[in-house]
């Protein structure tokens, strides 16, 4: 029997990835809602353990994303849809919990990432070979402005610092720069964020030419790529799911 080329092979691992960052996005929203929201100890414990792996689970969510990009029809009309979804989102979260607001999450954040390479990637050579070239220099700008909420920009003895001019308001808060009053619950700024979609989007050659592992296309958690598959959907209704939870463990708590 014929087989299918990897390159139009599904990439069964990178659903599962996704899937198990949109889990571990799910957890972590839970207890950052039991803490912040209902103020219960249990809530700060779990979310302080598991604070310092946040960033990498959502990075990989990020990586993905534009690793997928290279596989999407049409990225412009995927992230002008989003950008919908995100905004929404916004207006929900303004309305209901105030407190909590979402001003730029990572839907935000990705929907304008995929509207931006959208509108590249017509002018990319598609029949470019694949080359790390690309993937380094985002690592390099990544680490470059990883520290710009804290106002340095660079790496180590060649960083410098940036004027306090740009953190007088929060026109500037999509790319991370922003007053100390300014506050989402969900907040993924351009920068550095983006290069990291960026990455993706170079790794992404690597499935365009069918290159990924042959282990990549082979499904073993079939759990994780369900959660990958509806991770829009799953992001969408889980945050008024884990407040409907998190006001019964609150209640219940209350009675001990």
């Amino acid at each position: 029997m014929e087989q299918t080329p990897l390159a139009k092979q599904r990439i069964h691992l990178m659903d599962e990835l996704r899937g198990f960052a949109v889990f571990c996005m799910v957890f972590y929203h839970g207890f950052y809602t039991l803490a912040y929201l209902y103020h219960l100890e249990l809530g700060k414990i779990l979310l302080y353990f598991f604070m310092p792996a946040e960033p990498w689970f959502a990075g990989l969510f990020i990586l993905i994303a534009g690793i997928s990009s290279n596989l999407s029809h049409s990225n412009l009309v995927r992230g002008l849809k989003l950008a919908g979804v995100a905004l929404m989102v916004t207006l929900a979260t303004w309305l209901v919990v105030p407190e909590e607001r979402i001003l730029f999450g990572i839907l935000h954040f990705l929907s304008i990432c995929m509207i931006a390479f959208g509108l590249i990637q017509p002018h990319l050579r598609r029949k470019q070979p694949f080359t790390w070239i690309p993937t380094a220099i985002c690592v390099l700008l990544y680490l470059c402005t990883a520290q710009i909420d804290r106002g340095i920009l660079g790496i180590g003895p060649l960083s410098i610092p940036l004027p306090d001019q740009l953190y007088a308001t929060d026109w500037l808060a999509p790319f991370g720069l922003h007053s100390p009053s300014f506050f989402s619950s969900d907040y993924f700024p351009l920068l550095p964020w983006i290069f990291v979609f960026f990455a993706g989007t170079s790794l992404g050659r690597l499935a365009v030419e069918g290159r990924f592992p042959a282990f990549a296309y082979r499904s073993r958690v079939p759990f994780f790529s369900w959660l990958g598959h509806h991770a829009l959907v799953i992001y969408v209704v889980h945050q008024p799911v884990i407040y409907g939870i998190s006001w019964l463990v609150s209640a219940v708590a209350s009675n001990f």
